[in-house]
């Protein structure tokens, strides 16, 4: 979960691979470093150190040279130092590395090394390695050692001996390319580099690219010129900042009415639901007798409002799967099986080798991404990208609700082909999933009285949410917010499950957020809050407007729809809340400690 830059052109180099770092730093954070080639010295320079990449900006206002590669990191292999930041160097060659490569310790020991070595780092034994295979042809030597590396990677090398120029090969960890006249870079993510060109491609697992200033020469392991995709940013650059706001996340909350409705409104016509500017055959639909959503985290939890929802309207089960653990629980996968993931970046290795393994069963898998061209979208039979633009900040907000709509539209279109909607049916469900945005706009309206009732958690050390049915899903999303970003351990329940063992963890003072947007279950939550009050909880209560039948203390009203579209804009209600919580107490919001935006280890 690293960030890998690189420029070779006309312009000096430190600033773009700074400017590219800072970009990538959500993917890690723990250190940061950059090698240029020096022409006068004639060999790579680096400099790096621990901590954010404004710690390594002033330590390299003397840097020069127009050829150089950059890295952020996120600590796997060696603990956050000096010596375990990137770039490494060994003999002639210096790489920056995102991934593991498993059998780095056979290796060290194959070379005999281990008294040469600077770091504690997997990466480091890349270089050596590619150091000892190089005879003076690098291309053959970076071949030759990528041959004998288990696991996953992307890596960036330059050699002293070949100056201004970089090569770069991957195993599943990305890498994208873009060129314009001042030169031609790489990235591990498109953020890097998208400002340059909004023409680029994902260089091809096991080919290596050779990149100088005029461009990229890409060759597959048997040496013969590969062509590649060129793909179109979709989204602008230039609104990837902050816009004015003290963090990405409370920019990326407020977005949410737009990019909502820009995933919903360009997949509906005449009222229905159609998939086909996505490509997506109808089939997969009409032909599932069972559904496998594969996801992580948050992506996971977008997954669960999908169960319910198709369950309770298509009536196909609908299984959820922790991506880790798919492939070793010997999950039930037939040909009629149709195989959802999820993931924002659409680089999550978990999910990624779990979709692989879907497709070795015989299932049709669609994915659900946000980024063009990612490795789970390439993999993919099918897939459907999320409008949500560029997300910045760890914790994801706006990622999540687009991934949710897009599991409305595919209930829509299920229940439609499966004869569980008419059209009338169908058109009803979709001029209110239309609604929704003005629904989130309505809460970001008000946002200053979740800022006010935030006020009562900040020296809370643990907290509780309780809901039911569809609440209790997005309250498990809601939950994972405000520890994530707060560091408040928090634990969302099934309110029905409280008598049954939980309730002992409610004692006085202790916050509960309990969630109240489901007409046929309010008077069954609302017994359960009485319950938690009765043990002295502190209780903040997120209402459906309509169904605010009694006075609450601490309460938010919510905006009114249907019950199965109030649970956006509640978790957008309570994303806000876990942000003030965060904000209020000084913590980095946008760059919580030891997480990373993208998973590309597993």
């Amino acid at each position: 979960m690293c960030g890998i830059i690189g420029y070779t052109g006309y312009s000096e180099a430190r600033g773009i691979l700074l400017k590219g770092l800072k970009s990538l730093e959500y993917r890690g954070y723990d250190s940061a470093g950059i090698s240029v080639y020096h022409p006068d010295f004639k060999e790579c320079l680096t400099t790096k150190c621990k901590g954010r990449v404004e710690d390594l900006e002033k330590k390299t206002s003397d840097i020069k040279g127009n050829t150089g590669i950059g890295h952020t990191r996120w600590a796997t292999h060696g603990g956050v130092s000096d010596a375990n930041s990137h770039p490494h160097k060994f003999g002639n060659v210096t790489v920056v590395h995102n991934g593991i490569i498993e059998n780095y310790e056979t290796i060290k020991n194959t070379l005999n090394i281990a008294d040469k070595l600077k770091s504690e780092t997997d990466s480091e034994i890349a270089a050596a390695l590619i150091d000892r295979c190089f005879t003076g042809d690098p291309e053959e030597a970076i071949i030759s050692a990528v041959k004998k590396l288990s696991g996953t990677y992307a890596l960036a090398v330059m050699f002293d001996s070949i100056p201004d120029t970089i090569f770069a090969v991957r195993n599943v960890s990305p890498i994208v390319c873009c060129k314009n006249d001042d030169g031609a870079y790489i990235a591990s993510d498109i953020m890097a580099i998208g400002g340059y060109s909004e023409d680029y491609f994902v260089l091809p697992e096991f080919s290596v690219a050779k990149i100088t200033k005029d461009g990229f020469e890409i060759k597959d392991f048997r040496g013969g010129k590969m062509d590649v995709e060129m793909l179109k940013l979709d989204w602008d650059i230039k609104n990837s900042g902050k816009g004015g706001y003290p963090f990405y996340m409370e920019k990326e909350i407020m977005e949410q009415p737009q990019v909502i409705e820009k995933t919903v409104s360009s997949r509906v016509s005449a009222g229905m639901p159609d998939f086909s500017n996505d490509n997506v055959d109808d089939g997969i639909f009409e032909k599932c007798t069972a559904v496998s959503v594969i996801a992580c985290g948050t992506a996971m939890h977008a997954g669960l409002i999908g169960k319910q929802l198709i369950e309770s309207i298509c009536s196909v089960p609908v299984s959820v799967h922790m991506a880790s653990e798919f492939m070793y629980s010997n999950p039930i996968i037939t040909d009629d099986t149709l195989v959802i993931c999820v993931s924002q970046s659409g680089e999550t290795i978990d999910t990624l080798e779990a979709l692989k393994y879907a497709k070795s069963k015989g299932a049709d898998t669609l994915s659900i991404v946000n980024v063009r061209g990612s490795s789970i979208a390439r993999e993919s039979d099918h897939v459907i990208y999320t409008d949500a633009g560029p997300e910045i900040a760890v914790a994801s907000t706006k990622a999540y609700t687009t991934q949710v709509a897009v599991f409305y539209l595919i209930t829509a279109k299920m229940a439609y082909l499966k004869g569980k909607l008419n059209q009338e049916g169908v058109a009803d469900f979709i001029q209110e999933l239309k609604k929704v945005p003005a629904a989130v706009q309505s809460v970001l309206d008000r946002r200053n009285e979740i800022h006010h009732l935030s006020g009562s958690m900040l020296t809370a050390e643990h907290a509780f949410m309780i809901g039911r049915g569809l609440d209790y899903p997005a309250l498990l999303e809601a939950s994972l917010k405000l520890k994530e970003i707060s560091y408040i351990h928090s634990e969302a329940f099934a309110s029905g499950e409280l008598k049954h063992g939980t309730i002992a963890l409610i004692t006085g003072g202790t916050p509960v957020i309990a969630l109240v947007t489901q007409q046929y279950l309010v008077s069954k939550q609302m017994s359960n809050i009485r319950e938690v009050q009765s043990r002295g909880a502190d209780v903040i209560t997120f209402v459906r407007r309509s169904l605010k039948t009694e006075k609450f203390g601490n309460c938010f009203v919510l905006p009114e729809l249907e019950d199965e579209f109030m649970l956006i804009p509640a978790v957008v209600s309570l994303q806000l809340l876990a942000y003030y919580v965060s904000s209020d107490k000084g913590l980095d919001v946008d760059k919580p400690r030891n997480l990373a935006k993208v998973v590309t280890v597993e």
